[in-house]
């Protein structure tokens, strides 16, 4: 069955047992992380579902050249090409994602999280377990379920399946415009991954597995959306062919602190590679900049002489 947007398949794979199974057998090697050495302010940016550190690597400069230390790290079982067995958890994403932010604080004061569409997910657990340490969050495309125009209406039926093993009977396959709007930026980013030697539908695929694990940390991460207090910027496409706005305007209702919201009008899901690439990055410099300079005013100022007259008349 093909859509314009995905394709569904059921792949045959037998379920096999998990027990005793360690860490290496669960996760494959791929290309590293991507950081950008910076001052004391750090900001930790965690990728799409099966994506790599690559789709942020412009924003990540853009930050890198504000003066901002930037980690982009590859997640254990999240990362393409890590999973093939397809046995991650969610958890073991968390856990991957709390390693980098641990190493980033190491030399950072302040730290800033961020992530791309199910990335942004992984940013808000991390911003509820850690409130006192995660300074504000910035949001790509944050999607909560994928719902946009080119996601089948079948794909929804996957909400049936209860259990890991199976999901993993199940792929979804990707087609054009894979998120990106402007057709050369596509051509671009197409060409640099086939350099692997893989189909373009391997590339863009995403194991059932995986797509469980997600409902999964989603479904937790909505029951923790009002605990997170943290300055938040949303940005997201108003024509997302993977995630429509709803995701958006869900976590504007429910997220428990300030949010500033930006919706973009000529990109695709993939905002940090897409058209309006400059402007998501320099909108998310200028966030970080204006919470780093409020923290700083926080000074406690002397009492002037007309304040003193004011006191000592009210006694």
């Amino acid at each position: 069955m093909e859509h314009h947007g995905l394709l569904v398949n059921l792949s045959g794979v037998r379920a096999s047992s998990n027990n005793g199974m360690s860490k290496q057998d669960k996760f494959q090697g791929h290309q590293g992380s991507y950081t950008i050495a910076g001052g004391r302010t750090g900001v930790l940016l965690v990728h799409s579902l099966g994506g790599t550190p690559v789709e942020l690597r412009y924003l990540a400069q853009g930050l890198g050249r504000s003066g901002f230390t930037v980690s982009c790290p590859f997640v254990p079982g999240l990362t393409a090409g890590t999973d093939v067995s397809g046995m991650s958890t969610w958890e073991d994403w968390y856990a991957g994602i709390e390693k980098a932010y641990e190493d980033l604080a190491k030399t950072c004061d302040t730290i800033f999280v961020g992530g791309l569409s199910a990335g942004a997910v992984l940013a808000l657990h991390l911003a509820a377990q850690k409130p006192e340490k995660v300074r504000g969050l910035l949001l790509f495309a944050p999607t909560l379920w994928p719902n946009g125009w080119s996601i089948p209406w079948y794909f929804n039926f996957f909400r049936l399946v209860q259990d890991r093993y199976s999901a993993r009977m199940f792929r979804f396959k990707q087609t054009a415009p894979f998120g990106i709007k402007d057709d050369r930026i596509r051509k671009f980013v197409l060409d640099s991954f086939q350099a692997d030697d893989r189909p373009v539908e391997d590339i863009f695929g995403r194991g059932g597995a995986l797509v469980y694990q997600f409902r999964r940390m989603a479904k937790a991460v909505k029951r923790e959306l009002g605990k997170v207090n943290q300055p938040t910027l949303i940005m997201h496409p108003r024509q997302d062919d993977q995630s429509d706005l709803k995701n958006a305007f869900k976590l504007q209702r429910c997220l428990g602190g300030l949010v500033e919201m930006l919706v973009l009008d000529d990109c695709y899901h993939m905002i940090t590679l897409d058209r309006q690439r400059n402007l998501v990055a320099e909108r998310a410099v200028d966030f970080a900049e204006r919470l780093n300079a409020a923290e700083r005013q926080k000074v406690v100022r002397p009492i002037t002489s007309a304040q003193r007259v004011s006191t000592v008349a009210a006694e």
